[in-house]
């Protein structure tokens, strides 16, 4: 498949193989596949970037398949890929390009408002960083929802804690910080001081391409935290949080289980998205 070579390039990951939820980007969620919805929401920031164009990058014959079947720009990568973001360095490697920006838009992220991605284009054009990832500062309701919803899917979910400037300093799939004294802190505090990662990252096309030649973290292990991100801030990046909101829409982590999906399908019935 033929892309253009523009400034900003959206990549959206898609692994077939998925131990919790095989077959994750070809699962209906409302009777839409969940590559489909995701593509979408790509489609739809590249109408309003002319400097934008976005593809599907997947390992997976099946989803190549789907993706061409209903006019979503496509390619296969490798199957060697270890994360979304070795996925978007192969992607832009495979097909040439040479973006300024590349976002990495996880293809289980269905949920995703459009003016989400556009913060983090807005904030490229404004603050230098290496990477650039949105954050959502909790409510005391929402943090309740978090602690509520790890009970069933504990892994589902990342939250992160920043410096002074925005920056990030740690990522993690346990909730930090740790709240010790909950009811103490919600009298203490309007919002809680919980900032919950939303999974898409954006980097600039050199620091994307020096990725796989860092030093891995002990941090991104599947055994351990699991979280590729870690490797950035590891080997000594800057990743810049931008902080957004969801304006009122119920929202959840990425989709990794059936449970999530029928999280998902309510929030999709309740706001008619």
């Amino acid at each position: 498949m033929i892309v253009e070579n523009k400034d900003i390039l959206i990549v959206i990951p898609a692994r077939y193989d998925s131990s919790r939820l095989p077959g994750k980007p070809l699962v209906k969620i409302k009777g839409i596949e969940m590559i489909k919805r995701v593509a979408s929401i790509a489609s739809r920031v590249c109408d309003r970037n002319t400097d934008c164009t976005y593809i599907v990058a997947t390992d997976d014959d099946r989803i190549v398949n789907f993706c061409e079947n209903n006019n979503i720009n496509v390619t296969l990568t490798s199957k060697d890929c270890r994360n979304g973001t070795e996925r978007c360095r192969d992607t832009v490697e495979r097909l040439k390009l040479s973006p300024e920006l590349v976002v990495n838009l996880q293809g289980d992220n269905p949920l995703c408002p459009p003016y989400v991605i556009q913060d983090i284009i807005d904030e490229w054009k404004r603050i230098d960083a290496d990477v650039y990832t949105p954050a959502v500062r909790l409510s005391w309701d929402e943090y309740d929802n978090l602690i509520a919803s790890k009970k069933e899917t504990p892994f589902s979910g990342t939250t992160v804690i920043e410096d002074k400037n925005g920056f990030a300093l740690a990522f993690s799939k346990n909730v930090i910080p740790a709240i010790r004294k909950p009811e103490q802190a919600k009298k203490m505090l309007k919002i809680s001081p919980v900032i919950r990662h939303i999974g898409l990252y954006a980097y600039t096309c050199q620091t994307l391409k020096e990725y796989i030649d860092n030093e891995e973290s002990l941090y991104e292990k599947n055994c351990v935290e699991g979280l590729e991100q870690m490797r950035f801030l590891y080997n000594g990046y800057k990743i810049k949080l931008v902080t957004t909101d969801y304006k009122g829409q119920e929202t959840t982590s990425g989709v990794d289980s059936i449970e999530d999906v029928r999280r998902v399908e309510k929030i999709i019935e309740k706001y008619g998205i």
